[in-house]
């Protein structure tokens, strides 16, 4: 995935949004009212300084080159994405939602509840 299509969140449940995802398809529709975002059963992300990659059932998959990728709040450092890779860590896993393209603003309750989301909870793979 190219990085511009990505954006790394972090926080106590850190998150990660892909736009246009070659993925997108493969992932569940995503229907979270309440904010208790739902397991994504059979994937997983793997949170690495440099990349991460978002695998899922069979060949199903993507590579984001994350040392390049912005991370929101950030400051475009190296030091943004080692703390997204911590919050991954500490939280167990991240949200991964993939959408049609990259919002303008981050409106968790649209992207969470608007029909356009895919994805789910993936715990982190060490």
């Amino acid at each position: 995935m190219p990085p511009e299509n990505t954006l790394f969140v972090p926080g106590s449940t850190p998150a990660l949004l892909l736009g246009g995802a070659p993925v997108h398809a493969d992932l569940p529709a995503l229907d979270a009212p309440d904010g208790a975002v739902p397991a994504c059963e059979g994937w997983s992300v793997v949170p690495r300084l440099t990349l991460c990659v978002v695998d899922g059932p069979g060949e199903a998959g993507c590579v984001v080159p994350a040392l390049m990728a912005p991370v929101f709040g950030g400051a475009g450092s190296p030091d943004d994405m080692v703390g997204w890779c911590e919050d991954v860590e500490r939280a167990g896993g991240a949200i991964v939602l993939s959408l049609p393209e990259l919002p303008q603003e981050l409106d968790w309750a649209h992207l969470l509840t608007g029909g356009v989301s895919r994805g789910g909870f993936m715990p982190a793979l060490g």
